[in-house]
């Protein structure tokens, strides 16, 4: 198990904060659009496809995403605890695949594979949040929190997205509450444990690794 340092806490914070280039990007390739764009009837893969002035942008947010839930993940998974803490990795690393599929092959080329890419990293972001809620509760509860309703939210919008349930959020409005609440947790959940390790609560304390040599012998018993 690698050292939870708070130099590395703060590489991972900044990774996952920068998981918020992805609203800055949509935002400007949906400026470039040549017509208006809807938020509500419209999703975000529209704005990567061929016939969107920004869609070289657009795809190049996507693969980038990819590349920073899995740094984060990877960077953090040492401040992560309990089974949860081992679960959620794999969880942000199959939506940073599907991130990066979403980006490589645009809606309009091989539609398939993005539609995968879509599922993955839809179904993966949220199941990871949740997980990831429970691996960050013990450290702060309101963190925990905070992060398993996004969790919520983002699979309900999953649900309601794959299934056609949009309502009056429309499809883009409901691929959102699906797709974003993932970059905002991840970006809270960076923030603050970093902030714990520069208030010197974080640190490759004796009782964390008892606790997890226990959870590993228990398993082998």
């Amino acid at each position: 198990m690698a050292t939870v340092t708070p130099a590395r806490l703060r590489w991972g914070a900044l990774v996952w904060l920068l998981t918020l280039q992805f609203f800055v990007l949509e935002w400007v390739a949906e400026a470039r659009y040549d017509r208006p764009y809807s938020r509500v009837d419209e999703v975000i893969s529209a704005l990567g496809a061929a016939d969107s002035p920004g869609r070289q942008l657009m795809n190049a947010s996507f693969v980038v995403q990819a590349a920073l839930i899995l740094g984060g993940a990877l960077l953090l998974r040492p401040a992560l605890r309990g089974a949860a803490g081992r679960v959620a990795p794999f969880l942000l690393g199959a939506a940073a695949l599907g991130v990066l599929l979403v980006g490589v092959f645009p809606t309009d080329g091989n539609g398939t594979m993005h539609a995968i890419g879509a599922v993955l990293y839809l179904v993966g972001g949220g199941l990871g949040l949740i997980a990831l809620a429970y691996a960050v509760r013990p450290r702060s509860e309101a963190l925990g929190t905070t992060v398993v309703l996004l969790g919520l939210v983002a699979t309900a919008g999953t649900i309601f997205f794959l299934t056609g349930v949009v309502g009056l959020l429309g499809e883009g409005g409901t691929e959102r509450a699906a797709a974003y609440p993932l970059p905002v947790a991840l970006a809270l959940t960076g923030v603050a444990l970093a902030a714990m390790a520069r208030r010197g609560e974080e640190r490759p304390d004796a009782e964390a690794l008892r606790a997890e040599r226990a959870e590993e012998e228990a398993r082998r018993a």
